[in-house]
C-alpha cells in the first residue's frame, strides 16, 4: 500500500472541486496545472491553467515555482494523482483535484475553452 501511495500520492492531498474553487477564489497564490493532453485542454480548462502533459512533467519540473501551491487537474483525478505525488517527490507542495475536470464541470465551475 505504501508504494502505491508513494507512486500516485495519498487522498490526504486532494481537494474536491468546492473546496479548490474556495482556494482560487480566496486569489492565494495556487498555479493550476493540467496535466493532461493538449486536445483535453482545448476542449475545456479551468481558467488560468497551465498545461504540462504528465508524460513531460519530469523533464519540466524548472517552469514550476517552488513558493506557491500547486493544484494538479486531469479528467478523473487518476493522472493528477499520480503528477501530485510526482510534484511532492521532487519538493514542491502539490494538491490534486479529487475527480478531476469531469467533476469541476458537474459542479457547474467555469470551463475556458481553446488555449
Amino acid at each position: 500500500m505504501n508504494f502505491f501511495k508513494s507512486l500516485f500520492g495519498s487522498n490526504s492531498n486532494a481537494l474536491n472541486p468546492a473546496d479548490a474553487k474556495a482556494r482560487i477564489d480566496e486569489k492565494r497564490p495556487l498555479l493550476i496545472l493540467d496535466v493532461r493532453q493538449p486536445d483535453e485542454f482545448r476542449d475545456g480548462h479551468i481558467p488560468g491553467a497551465k498545461l504540462i502533459p504528465l508524460g513531460e512533467l519530469a523533464n519540466r519540473l524548472g517552469e514550476l515555482p517552488r513558493e506557491t501551491e500547486i493544484l494538479c487537474v486531469c479528467r478523473s483525478g487518476s493522472r493528477s494523482s499520480a503528477a501530485a505525488g510526482q510534484l511532492a517527490r521532487a519538493g514542491l507542495n502539490a494538491l490534486n483535484l479529487r475527480g478531476g475536470m469531469m467533476s469541476w464541470q458537474m459542479a457547474g465551475y467555469p470551463v475556458k475553452k481553446g488555449k
